[in-house]
């Protein structure tokens, strides 16, 4: 077993290229590769680095922020449900909602400026008018609609 397990293991390993002829001769002349391959590098310079600058900041509200007492869960669950049963983009059904000792905060990109508003009435009708802060954007980008 030992033995047969070992031939295997030889095998394998010649098969792959792993083992030579027991001499340390290298090739003379280099190989090119037989197929090219594109390679896609990353834009070093993502569009959103500024925003990702300001959420490092300790001033500006993050999800990591929102209470965890049964109140606030309770007006972020609400919001959430109204807007992802509306029939708005997919990044208002992403906006972020955060809501501490009953002042909500929303932050993130919507489609529309009509978006944004439809956000801000939902939020005011659950949360009280003087407890939200909207600081969402209006994306450069066109959005996908929930029936895409």
């Amino acid at each position: 077993m030992r033995y047969l397990s070992l031939s295997l293991l030889c095998c394998i390993a010649s098969a792959c290229g792993y083992m030579g002829s027991g001499t340390a001769s290298q090739p003379t002349t280099p190989t090119t590769p037989t197929t090219s391959h594109k390679v896609s590098i990353p834009d070093p310079s993502p569009t959103n680095t500024g925003i990702n600058a300001r959420d490092r900041s300790d001033e500006t509200m993050t999800p990591f922020d929102q209470n965890e007492n049964p109140k606030d869960i309770a007006i972020t669950a609400d919001i959430r449900k109204r807007i992802v049963g509306s029939t708005m983009s997919i990044s208002a059904n992403n906006t972020k909602i955060m809501t501490k000792n009953g002042k909500v905060t929303l932050r993130g990109p919507v489609a529309t400026s009509a978006e944004k508003a439809q956000i801000d009435v939902i939020a005011k009708e659950i949360a009280g008018t003087v407890n939200v802060d909207n600081q969402l954007d209006v994306s450069s980008k066109p959005s996908t609609s929930p029936e895409n």
